[in-house]
C-alpha cells in the first residue's frame, strides 16, 4: 500500500475517532442526509441552485413539522402519564411487583432527581440543544458546499509536481470519503424506504382505529424507523403502551397489528436491505451497542453506515500468499495519478 492510501486511512480513522469521542455524530450525520436529499432534489436538467432551493424549502417544512410534534407531545405528556400510571401500578400490584413511584407526581420526581440530575441534564439542557443546533445548521451549510464543488484541492493546476504527497493524499482521501457516503447510501437509504412503508401502514392502522395521538406516534414511528432492528421495536413499545391509556383493547389490537405488519416487513427487509448489507444480526447488534455506548442515538444511527464501509473499504483489498510463505499479504492498490 502506497504511502498516500495509508496517510488517508489514517486521517479516516482519525475522523471517526474524533466523531466518537467528540461528540461530533450529529454535524456528520447533518451532512450526509443533507447530501442524500439534494441529491434525491437533483432532477436530470435541472440545476444545482434548484436543487438547493428545493431542499432549503424541505428543511423549513421539518422544523415546522419538529416544531409542531414537540408542541404535540408537551400537551399529550401530562396526559398520556395520567392514563397510563394508574393502569401500570394496578397490573404492578396484580403481579406484586414493587414499582419506584406510586403516582404520577411521585414519577415525576423520580425522573427529575434520579435521571436529569444524576446526568446533568437540567443544567446543560439550554445549551446542550443550542450547540446541536449549531452543528446542524453548520452542517448543512457543508453540504451545501460539498454539492456544489466537492474538489479537495482547487488550485491543481498551480502545482509544478503532478505526483507531489499532497495531490496524491487528498485523492486518496476523496476516495475514502465517496465510499464512505455510498455505505451511507446504500443502508440508510434502504432504511428510510422500510421506515416509510412502516409509517404509512401503522398511520392508516393508528388513524383508522381511533387510537389517541395518532398524528405524535406517526412521527414517532418513522423517526424510529431509522434506527434498524432496535427501532421497530420502540415504537412498537410506545404505540402498545398508548394503548393501554385507552383499555386492554386497543392495546392488544396495536399488538396483534404489528405483530402481523412487522412479518410482512420481514419480507420486505430481506429485499430491500438484506441484499445490500448483507451482515449478519448478531454483528449489526454488536455495532449498534458501541454506537450508542459513545454516540447515544446519533451513534446508533451511523453503526450499521461505519460497519458496511469497515467492510466496503476491506473488501477491496486483495488478499495472496507471499512466495514460500503461508502467510497472507495484501496487495497494494495502484498508485494514484493527477
Amino acid at each position: 500500500m502506497n504511502r498516500p492510501a495509508q496517510i488517508s486511512y489514517g486521517l479516516m480513522l482519525a475522523m471517526l475517532l474524533a466523531v466518537a469521542f467528540m461528540g461530533l455524530a450529529t454535524p456528520l450525520l447533518t451532512v450526509l442526509f443533507a447530501i442524500f436529499a439534494l441529491n434525491v432534489f437533483s432532477f436530470k436538467g435541472r440545476s444545482k441552485s434548484f436543487a438547493i432551493a428545493l431542499f432549503l424549502i424541505a428543511v423549513a417544512g421539518i422544523c415546522l413539522t419538529a416544531t409542531f410534534f414537540a408542541l404535540e407531545t408537551v400537551a399529550a405528556a401530562p396526559k398520556l402519564a395520567e392514563r397510563l400510571v394508574p393502569k401500570l401500578l394496578d397490573l404492578a400490584r396484580f403481579h406484586e411487583v414493587e414499582l419506584p413511584f406510586t403516582d404520577v407526581q411521585s414519577m415525576m420526581h423520580l425522573i427529575r432527581d434520579e435521571v436529569l440530575e444524576r446526568f446533568g441534564l437540567l443544567g446543560s439542557a439550554g445549551t446542550t440543544l443550542l450547540r446541536q443546533v449549531a452543528f446542524v445548521v453548520i452542517g448543512i451549510v457543508v453540504a451545501i458546499s460539498l454539492f456544489e464543488n466537492s474538489t479537495i484541492v482547487i488550485d491543481r493546476e498551480k502545482h509544478t509536481l503532478k505526483n507531489n504527497l499532497y495531490l496524491l493524499t487528498a485523492d486518496e482521501v476523496g476516495k475514502r470519503f465517496e465510499l464512505f457516503y455510498k455505505s451511507f447510501h446504500m443502508v440508510m437509504g434502504a432504511q428510510i424506504v422500510i421506515s416509510t412503508i412502516n409509517t404509512v401502514f401503522t398511520g392508516i392502522f393508528l388513524f383508522s382505529s381511533g387510537y389517541p395521538y395518532p398524528g405524535l406516534l406517526v412521527g414517532v414511528t418513522f423517526l424510529c424507523g431509522l434506527l434498524p432492528i432496535l427501532g421497530n421495536i420502540l415504537s412498537n413499545t410506545i404505540i402498545v403502551s398508548v394503548g393501554l391509556t385507552v383499555d386492554l383493547n386497543h392495546a392488544f389490537g396495536a399488538l396483534a397489528f404489528l405483530v402481523i405488519i412487522h412479518k410482512f416487513e420481514y419480507f420486505l427487509n430481506s429485499k430491500i436491505i438484506g441484499k445490500r448489507i448483507q451482515n449478519p444480526m448478531w454483528m449489526t447488534l454488536l455495532a449498534l451497542v458501541v454506537g450508542e455506548r459513545l454516540m447515544g442515538v446519533p451513534g446508533m444511527i451511523l453503526a450499521p453506515v461505519v460497519l458496511h464501509y469497515i467492510k466496503s473499504e476491506t473488501s477491496r483489498v486483495a488478499v495472496k500468499a507471499g512466495a514460500g510463505e503461508g502467510t497472507p499479504v495484501a496487495e497494494s492498490p495502484p498508485t494514484a495519478t493527477s
